[in-house]
């Protein structure tokens, strides 16, 4: 197996995709972007190792995000390469029609419960028109979580691990350190994957992603290796620092409310992120979101309309915590 670093523009960092040799056969899990910086970069460290599109057998994706679908389709065009994905995800990569126009009405209902402000929601739309694929896009073979592929002499596990997006997966392996995980974006060594607003199709989000990341400290991997940046040697303790974090969010959600009375989703969402812009006019409202459905289903938060205030003697109990941090249930 080999990393492959490739561009990518936007604030998570470079992009990986790994690349799994045997003989004659080649196979991918992730392919970069769309862009052509990222075409460029893919087909040089493919040549440097004397293979180019056409070689590919098999393409694993780690969920429909453009940063990590974007080639799939040029390369199996190139290739006749099996494209693999998510049931829950295929019809996004595939470019669905359907499943798209499904996506952004569910986004612009959200806009609407969210109090997002309509100058905010014309430059989102905006952002999100740039993402549209002006590439091919794949035919897509769905899997399942607990699924196995033989590849290039390694054996992959499927693991499911929605939040972030609702086909997001992580592929386990055995690897010369040990057990290793292909993390995806669900865990990333600097960034905090966003939940909520990433995937507006996810019920549930954060209790969802809380439930992947205690998986991840139990596992006990030697490595992973993520969808961003550098490889994690701790993943354990890196997902006990996400789980942290959002423990502590769902306190400043609490805090917000509490100074700021009765108030929507997109005025918690000022009060933890402040002004926003691009991609994060969606993820900011969106994580907000996830955090005060959680903290209403757990009886911490309740809910008028499109208005959320704190429940009876929540105030009570946050003068009384010895740091800011909500004990989180997932």
């Amino acid at each position: 197996m080999e990393r492959i670093s490739l561009s990518n523009s936007a604030f998570e960092g470079d992009n990986n995709a790994y690349l799994f040799i045997d003989g004659s056969t080649a196979a991918l899990i992730d392919t970069g972007d769309w862009t052509r910086a990222t075409r460029q970069g893919l087909a040089a460290a493919l040549a440097d190792r004397g293979l180019e599109f056409a070689d590919i057998d098999r393409i694993f994706l780690t969920h429909w995000h453009h940063d990590h679908c974007g080639l799939a389709g040029d390369i199996q065009a190139e290739s006749g390469a099996d494209v693999y994905a998510h049931a829950a995800d295929a019809a996004l990569i595939e470019g669905d029609e359907d499943a798209w126009e499904a996506m952004y009405d569910r986004q612009e209902r959200y806009f609407e419960e969210w109090g997002m402000p309509e100058a905010k929601r014309e430059i989102l739309r905006e952002r999100m028109r740039l993402d549209v694929a002006t590439t091919e896009t794949p035919t897509v073979t769905p899997f399942a979580d607990g699924d196995t592929f033989s590849v290039s002499g390694t054996e992959l596990e499927v693991v499911h691990t929605p939040g972030h997006a609702a086909g997001l997966c992580m592929f386990e392996a055995d690897l010369e350190r040990g057990r290793a995980v292909f993390s995806g974006d669900t865990l990333l060594p600097v960034y905090t994957p966003n939940v909520g607003g990433a995937d507006v199709r996810v019920d549930r989000p954060l209790e969802k992603y809380l439930r992947a990341l205690r998986g991840i400290t139990e596992a006990d991997y030697a490595r992973a290796w993520p969808g961003h940046r550098d490889p994690i040697d701790d993943p354990a303790g890196r997902a006990q620092y996400i789980i942290d974090h959002h423990a502590e969010r769902s306190w400043r959600v609490l805090d917000a409310l509490d100074r700021l009375g009765p108030c929507d989703t997109w005025t918690v969402s000022a009060d933890l992120f402040g002004e926003l812009d691009s991609i994060h006019i969606l993820h900011g409202p969106g994580e907000s979101s996830a955090h005060l459905e959680h903290l209403e289903r757990a009886g911490t938060v309740v809910r008028d309309g499109t208005e959320y205030r704190l429940a009876d003697g929540v105030a009570d109990e946050l003068a009384g915590l010895e740091e800011e941090r909500w004990p989180l249930e997932y």
